[in-house]
């Protein structure tokens, strides 16, 4: 089992930044990939960014490239998606993903397990 907790989400005005971290438990950490997805009201829960188990590649959504960097500290059991340039489009609650399959994913289906998501709000 893994556990995940996120935190560093909050208010921010458009063009602001923000850090979200997601730290883990359980399982051995390096072994997996992990994903940062979010879900806005009334919306289906979409992929946002993904990195693989030792950080040589990384995946983005067509909206956050060049905004937002997924990171992460292994020896910390941690990643970090990096928010800038913030608009109110990317206002959603952020969830941290994790799986332990090969490779990376985009697919909600393709990770094992989640955190419980933290609240970006952006104004404009």
């Amino acid at each position: 089992q893994v556990q995940l907790v996120e935190s560093g989400g909050g208010l921010v005005q458009a063009g602001g930044s923000l850090r979200l971290s997601c730290a883990a438990s359980g399982r051995t950490f390096s072994s997996i990939a992990r994903g940062w997805f979010r879900q806005a009201p009334g919306k289906e829960r979409e992929f946002v960014a993904a990195i693989s188990r030792i950080g040589s590649i990384t995946l983005y959504i067509e909206s956050v490239k060049g905004r937002f960097t997924i990171s992460r500290d292994n020896a910390k059991n941690t990643v970090y998606l990096h928010m800038s340039s913030l608009k109110p489009e990317d206002t959603a609650v952020y969830f941290c993903a994790a799986r332990h399959r090969l490779g990376e994913s985009q697919l909600v289906a393709g990770y094992d397990y989640w955190g419980q998501g933290t609240q970006v709000t952006v104004s404009s």
